[in-house]
């Protein structure tokens, strides 16, 4: 069986995936953590689709700021719950530039472009960072 090479473009997009979810897990974390702290800092309006209190937000927040601190840490040993997690994220970010298209085109399209290129990355090539 022929070993193939690994990709050095793919490694290094998931090296910034991973970064960048560590970097995102601990604002997430922070936020959370602020939210439970003091109730008072977040300011809610009355409209708000989701009519949650700032301890309920504090918790969602924490939860997942923790999943993908991990993550991040999980894709440098090239765990596939880490791509997964991985993965997951950069379609949510996806959805989220298409939804910044009308007041931010180029930054949105900038936005969709690095997540598909980490979705690339994570699914084709994730298992090469283990190899390098």
């Amino acid at each position: 069986m022929q070993q193939r090479e690994p990709s050095g473009a793919a490694v290094g997009w998931t090296m910034f995936a991973a970064f960048m979810m560590i970097m995102l897990g601990a604002w997430w974390l922070i936020a959370g953590l602020v939210a439970l702290v003091n109730d008072d800092f977040y300011v809610v309006t009355r409209n708000y689709i989701f009519q949650f209190d700032a301890t309920t937000w504090g918790w969602i927040h924490l939860i997942i700021g923790i999943l993908v601190l991990l993550a991040g840490f999980g894709l440098f040993r090239g765990a596939v719950w880490a791509r997964t997690v991985g993965v997951i994220m950069a379609m949510v970010a996806t959805l989220v530039g298409f939804a910044w298209l009308p007041w931010y085109p180029v930054w949105a399209i900038l936005f969709i472009v690095a997540a598909i290129t980490v979705i690339w990355a994570l699914t084709a090539h994730g298992r090469d960072v283990t190899e390098v």
